[in-house]
């Protein structure tokens, strides 16, 4: 099993016959993801690494049955783009794109809460790595050859450190279920509760790496959440134990400015919670094993 996305998933790349999009895309393509076709506005009718182009998401959506869709979109525009996927009836998007205004993702967020839940389009970012069902097919930018598949999820603001940890559980011979890159912009689409809520429901999950950072109140909604409801172990890694308060680090969303937003409040916070903490990102696969064989032990 995995959270989604998998070998069946009908998956479109708005975006596709750009520089970005046409990489991504067809690695997507030879790592086995089921690419229906693309979404490229004037070249409807062309194909593009062997996929049919539509003009717009609904027309794609017609003719393939896509139900998820990959954003390579530049910042201006990718807004309105998201927007088209939820209303052309899109169940899952990924957006990758990095830079857009804060204002835009508010506009969207509004946009997306207009429809009942039966319809409600999920968003994974933006500014995300994307989402690997390893195995089975992923929507994204990461390297898919360090991913080993198994029965631990990830999920994290950072996508360099998602892989991190995929590769250090590889090396220790234990694999993901499904890895999930949130995004690290203030105001995304899908928080740490959302998709922690995902793999307590997924039975091919036993376990949980959750990747947080400085600033914002995800990590502590997602302990509080976790505690109340987590029946799987989580281990945390919180990014940003040394960066003082009102400095930017990396992620737009990455900036301490209340209670609650520092890495040290958070891991106090996660801790209470009952979650296992790695104390530094070079030991989250080793964190993570020895978590698994205390639970084979119990």
């Amino acid at each position: 099993m995995a959270i989604l996305i998998d070998e069946n998933t009908r998956v479109i790349v708005q975006g596709i016959s750009g520089r970005i999009g046409q990489f991504h895309a067809a690695d997507m393509i030879k790592h086995g993801t089921n690419v229906v076709g693309g979404v490229t506005p004037g070249k409807g009718g062309e194909h593009f690494l062997g996929r049919p182009l539509f003009n717009t998401v609904r027309e794609a959506v017609e003719a393939t049955g896509a139900e998820a869709s990959l954003v390579f979109v530049p910042p201006p525009f990718a807004a309105d783009a998201i927007m088209e996927a939820a209303d052309a009836g899109i169940k899952t998007a990924v957006c990758v794109t990095d830079g857009i205004p804060a204002q835009d993702m508010m506009q969207v967020k509004r946009f997306l809460r207009r429809y009942p839940e039966s319809r409600k389009m999920r968003l994974i970012g933006p500014n995300c790595a994307g989402v690997i069902s390893p195995g089975k097919g992923f929507m994204g930018i990461m390297p898919p050859h360090i991913y080993m598949p198994g029965r631990v999820g990830i999920v994290g603001r950072s996508g360099t450190l998602g892989y991190e940890a995929a590769s250090q559980m590889k090396a220790l011979g234990i694999g993901v279920s499904t890895s999930v890159g949130i995004g690290g912009d203030p105001i995304n689409g899908s928080s740490f509760r959302d998709i922690l809520q995902l793999f307590e429901a997924d039975p091919g999950t036993d376990a949980v790496v959750l990747i947080g950072e400085i600033g914002g109140p995800q990590e502590a909604e997602a302990a509080a959440w976790a505690q109340a409801h987590m029946s799987k172990p989580v281990v945390a890694y919180i990014a940003g134990l040394s960066a003082p308060k009102g400095r930017k680090m990396g992620h737009a969303g990455a900036i301490v400015s209340a209670f609650g937003e520092s890495a040290q409040e958070k891991v106090e916070i996660l801790t209470a919670a009952g979650i296992t903490i790695a104390a530094n990102p070079s030991i989250i696969g080793a964190t993570m094993a020895e978590v698994i064989g205390q639970r084979a032990a119990a």
